[in-house]
């Protein structure tokens, strides 16, 4: 036989076949070295005219980079076209935000009592409950509760109370003599500032006080109905949180009987759930700042700081609020330290602040607030800026509880839909209530209505179907060159098969 050699075109194996070999041994047969020579040059010529990235040519007249394929117009308008769909979408979700806002901005003097008596409920409930399972009747086990945690609170404020009379005084003076200082210091080099331009400064900051005294004493009033609405809105939460400890349990079955079955079964999963939270974050957060309240108290002791009591029960508290809360305590604490025991002292204080701080930011709110809420840090900063634009201290406080409940709400939708797409199991779902249970079961089931929808298909079907659609490519294509080495090929089987046909005939 003569010599072969393989080519690969387009995909396609051609055979060629030296032309002086086959034509002395059969003159009769086909000419294949040369319609194979053909195809091969067609193919070459039909690289070289197709634009980048593709494999035909372009028609006769038109340069490279002429759209050939489906219009580039209709990609672009289907584009455009599901964007205005999903910003339709996002249009109507923006007002509905928007409206609800202003409507609970509109309410908020009734809904900020009902929110705080939720979030003292999560902390006054486990009491509540360990008397009711020993025997003592709901009502009572409420007003137990409730008194005792107010007698706490009283007891709290007492032992604060003695420390902040006494040393009020003492931190005054310091801070009088600090400002002696200051002013001393401004005067020596290299500030080298007079005492007559201080003067003149007291002077100007008198004269403004004086001009606004009217706003300063109205202020002083708003600040007297300030108060009063806070105690209004303390009374209010005190008799919430006494329904709340003593109804609570019957709240879901309400809810399950006005919402009907199957949306009340979604409601009564996502309460619970929200409830656990809540109350995860009140407990986790009350060690976080015990601990951060210990701590900076130590330190304030050991280093002599007055009104370290006093403080340390302010660090305690501010810990409630993420990150603005800690912040603020802690620049109180260096602030007092500075004005009574000087730079040196304040340095110290600021590094067991700091050091504290850290310990609270990279140890304990990521082991416990993280088990509980499941929330990152940025999420957290962000919502306690948002809260705080628009709410104030009251916004930033409720930030973190609102934006875990908005957190369970969304894992809860996204658990229902991977139900639905087969992503997840019932077994796999973690319930907080039986009804949770149901719900889960329901759509793993329902699961089989959306697939036979005709555009829903599983990723392992999207993945079959593209490998199909690239080997009827691979085995179809339209380029010149592949049309060529395909006839050649049927012409070298054709011709083949006389040969054998002829043969087999001679042999008979």
């Amino acid at each position: 036989m003569g010599a072969h050699r393989a080519t690969e075109h387009d995909g396609d194996d051609v055979t060629e076949t030296a032309h002086d070999d086959e034509t002395r041994r059969n003159p009769g047969a086909p000419d294949l070295a040369a319609d194979t020579a053909v195809a091969a040059t067609a193919g070459e010529r039909t690289r070289s005219m197709a634009a980048p990235g593709t494999e035909r040519p372009p028609l006769p007249g038109m340069e490279d980079t002429t759209n050939r394929g489906v219009d580039r117009g209709v990609i672009i308008g289907q584009g455009l076209a599901a964007l205005a769909r999903w910003s339709v979408r996002g249009i109507v979700v923006v007002l509905a935000l928007a409206g609800f806002l202003y409507l609970l901005g509109r309410v908020w003097v009734g809904v900020f009592p009902l929110v705080l008596a939720l979030l003292v409920t999560t902390v006054l409930w486990p009491p509540t409950a360990w008397l009711r399972r020993h025997g003592v009747p709901a009502a009572l086990s409420a007003i137990i509760v409730l008194l005792g945690s107010l007698a706490v609170f009283a007891g709290v404020i007492a032992a604060i109370a003695p420390s902040l009379v006494d040393q009020s005084g003492e931190v005054a003076s310091a801070a009088s003599g600090g400002l002696t200082e200051l002013q001393d210091r401004l005067g020596a080099p290299p500030f080298n500032v007079d005492s007559t331009t201080v003067d003149e400064m007291v002077s100007q900051a008198q004269d403004w006080l004086r001009a606004r005294s009217g706003d300063i004493a109205s202020g002083v009033f708003t600040g007297v109905s300030v108060v009063g609405n806070a105690l209004v809105t303390l009374a209010l939460v005190l008799v919430l949180v006494f329904f709340f400890l003593k109804d609570g349990p019957n709240f879901l079955p309400f809810v399950r009987r006005v919402s009907g079955r199957t949306a009340g079964r979604h409601l009564t999963e996502v309460s619970v759930r929200s409830w656990n939270t809540l109350s995860g974050f009140i407990r986790t957060q009350a060690i976080v700042s015990a601990v951060d309240a210990v701590l900076i108290g130590t330190g304030l002791v050991v280093m002599q700081v007055p009104l370290a009591f006093a403080l340390a029960v302010l660090t305690f508290f501010g810990g409630f609020v993420p990150i603005i809360g800690a912040v603020t305590a802690g620049a109180l604490a260096v602030l007092v330290a500075l004005v009574s025991q000087g730079l040196t002292t304040a340095l110290v204080v600021l590094a067991i602040v700091l050091a504290v701080q850290q310990l609270e930011g990279n140890v304990l709110q990521p082991l416990l607030q993280g088990r509980s809420m499941q929330l990152h840090a940025g999420v957290i900063l962000l919502a306690v800026a948002a809260g705080s634009t628009l709410f104030g201290i009251v916004g930033a406080f409720l930030a973190v509880p609102v934006i875990a409940t908005v957190a369970v709400v969304m894992r809860y939708i996204s658990e229902q839909v991977d139900l639905r797409t087969g992503d997840l199991h019932a077994d796999e779902v973690p319930v907080a209530t039986k009804d949770g249970e149901i719900s889960a079961r329901q759509g793993e089931l329902a699961a089989r209505d959306y697939v036979d929808q005709p555009d829903a298909t599983t990723l392992a079907e999207e993945l079959t179907a593209a490998r199909q659609a690239q080997d009827e490519g691979r085995r179809g294509r339209s380029g010149v060159g592949s049309r060529l080495a395909r006839t050649v090929r049927s012409a070298r089987e054709a011709w083949r098969e006389d040969e054998g046909r002829a043969g087999t005939g001679a042999s008979s």
